[in-house]
């Protein structure tokens, strides 16, 4: 398949899915937006009711700098923390605002809980690992990669036959991710292994989730490939990033260089469309190459 049939299909996908093509960086709007910030512009001194409407990208607060327009230029392609001015020997308060504010939401991120709903409304089957609540997932890692005998039931009853391609959300890390950006990817997912034949069957919702839970989901199904969508450890500068890991042959013990994955999935990054869409390209050479993770990329240079 070359690049402009490729280019197609993904057109295609996009089209049915009544949006129009986002390019990375582009703006974005998922399935179930949350509030929309407005583009804040700040001059030094303004009073400013909220500081997390205001864009990292442009917020620039060097005093007297020596060249402002290009490093501004630089500045627009990152939302680090640069420019950003000092006080004496320390951060402006703006700054420190800032910082305080992103830390807060990234906490949120890790502590709030997806709704019990979601799991319905969006035509899941909802599992749920070893962990009984929040606090046990962030201290127990290992039961967050695993299934009691109820749930594995749920897990084989939902799953009569095989699949071809096992599709998994899971909270993971941050909740906000997963509301933000699952739907929508796994919409562009089911899209494009549909046209390309490969069977999905149902996709599960994993409440407490760690990214090894999808390998026990293969001891239980039996599917040639896993791909979980899972919220990651939110950052500084989002807390809506989430992630997928896709395994072939997934089982208990696989090892971590076994799994592909691809990262850095929301408004700022990658958007959910399109990587959906680049994940079930990605789907397609596992299963017809057979292999995943480190040993997919080596047979990709050979």
């Amino acid at each position: 398949m070359n690049k402009q049939e490729i280019s197609a299909m993904v057109a295609e996908i996009l089209a049915s899915m009544g949006k129009e093509p986002t390019v990375k960086a582009s703006d974005y709007h998922a399935t179930q937006p949350g509030p929309q910030q407005p583009d804040t512009q700040y001059h030094d001194g303004d009073f400013v009711p909220d500081v997390t409407a205001l864009d990292l990208r442009k917020l620039y607060l060097t005093k007297n700098p020596q060249n402002k327009e290009a490093f501004a230029k630089l500045k627009a392609k990152t939302p680090a923390r640069l420019g950003s001015g000092k006080a004496g020997p320390r951060y402006q308060t703006l700054t420190m605002l800032r910082f305080r504010a992103d830390h807060a939401a990234a906490q949120d991120a890790v502590f709030s809980q997806v709704p019990e709903e979601f799991a319905k409304e969006n035509g899941l089957i909802p599992v749920q690992t070893l962990c009984t609540d929040k606090d046990e997932y962030l201290t127990r890692p290992d039961k967050g990669r695993a299934f009691g005998e109820s749930m594995a039931k749920v897990i084989r009853e939902t799953m009569p036959k095989a699949p071809q391609v096992q599709i998994v959300v899971g909270d993971g890390l941050s909740s906000a991710a997963v509301m933000a950006n699952a739907m929508d990817c796994m919409a562009a997912i089911r899209d494009g292994l549909k046209a390309r034949n490969i069977d999905t069957g149902k996709a599960l919702f994993v409440r407490y989730c760690r990214v090894g839970a999808g390998d026990a989901i293969g001891d239980l199904t039996g599917c040639q490939v896993v791909c979980m969508l899972v919220g990651e450890r939110p950052g500084l500068v989002t807390d809506k990033s989430m992630s997928a890991y896709i395994t072939y042959k997934p089982h208990t013990g696989v090892s971590e260089s076994s799994r592909t994955v691809v990262s850095n999935i929301h408004a700022q990054g990658t958007p959910a469309v399109e990587a959906g869409a680049h994940i079930a390209e990605l789907i397609e050479m596992i299963l017809k190459k057979q292999l995943s993770g480190v040993g997919l990329h080596l047979e990709a240079k050979a």
